[in-house]
């Protein structure tokens, strides 16, 4: 999954590849764009012997609620078979995408403002007002959350298995009770891409193309991604990396310097996008 995530990363550099230079809001807004596309165009591929195993254990429970026994070994058994034909199979993962979506929720705003929306949270808590906290809590957030529905492949044709053997012995009540929790065992995943980082890593690609060309919009660039990088730490996107929102900053401002100077920012420019891209690899899962 974190190789599908950095590949969405990724992807969205490619606004900044323009030979006409964008001002900073344009390269955020073609990087929100670029994502959000990637994302519902990812490589989470649903395995559609997975999702057909899915449906017609669900077949079965009703099939068995109609007390149609016949019919619903028939569709159990034709459940068993789809997941064989994914047992046979060679290196298949352990958790089997039987349903993804994507949503995104952008966060307008700046450092301050989420500072201040924090300092409401805690006033809010302090007067027992919980449920008004909460609601300005959920809005601190700028994310693109692909939500995956997994099948447990080392668990789930087990459970089939059992429940068959069940129903062959004319236990209905124990076969209905284990496809109930085999529905249960699928996995939920999250992966969490922070926007501002997506917005931050666009403004210094581009930044990186026009530095030579064009000083003044490289600088308006770098600027926007310094503020974006300090929206994402704010709202609490941090991880456990040497690579911290300081050194990037520290980095920008290291650049923001030689473009004023020589001009000669290249291999800084490299060591930057390095860091970025640890930063990322470590905080989006």
């Amino acid at each position: 999954m974190k190789k599908l995530v950095i590949s969405l990363v990724a992807a969205s550099l490619l606004c900044g590849t323009s030979l006409v230079a964008q001002t900073s809001k344009e390269v955020k807004d073609s990087a929100l764009k670029s994502a959000k596309i990637e994302a519902k165009d990812s490589n989470y591929k649903i395995v559609k012997e997975a999702l057909n195993s899915v449906v017609l254990t669900k077949k079965v429970l009703l099939d068995l609620e109609k007390n149609d026994k016949k019919q619903a070994v028939k569709d159990l058994e034709n459940a068993i078979g789809k997941l064989e034909v994914i047992l046979a199979k060679k290196d298949m993962p352990k958790l089997l995408p039987v349903d993804v979506s994507v949503n995104a929720t952008e966060y307008i705003g700046t450092p301050k403002t989420v500072k201040e929306s924090v300092s409401i949270v805690r006033s809010l808590l302090d007067k027992g007002k919980v449920q008004e906290a909460r609601k300005v809590l959920m809005a601190l957030k700028s994310e693109i959350d692909i939500i995956s529905v997994n099948l447990p492949l080392a668990s789930y044709p087990d459970a089939l298995k059992l429940a068959a053997n069940y129903l062959h012995d004319n236990n209905i009540e124990s076969a209905k009770s284990v496809l109930y929790t085999a529905l249960n065992t699928l996995v939920q995943e999250v992966v969490v891409v922070p926007i501002p980082l997506l917005k931050a890593e666009a403004l210094i690609e581009s930044a990186s193309k026009i530095a030579k060309k064009d000083k003044e919009q490289a600088l308006k660039h770098l600027s926007a991604a310094k503020d974006e990088l300090k929206v994402s730490e704010t709202l609490g996107y941090l991880s456990s990396s040497d690579t911290t929102y300081k050194v990037l900053d520290d980095k920008i401002s290291e650049i923001e310097k030689e473009i004023k100077g020589k001009n000669r920012a290249e291999k800084l420019f490299d060591d930057l996008k390095s860091k970025l891209l640890s930063l990322k690899s470590k905080l989006i899962k």
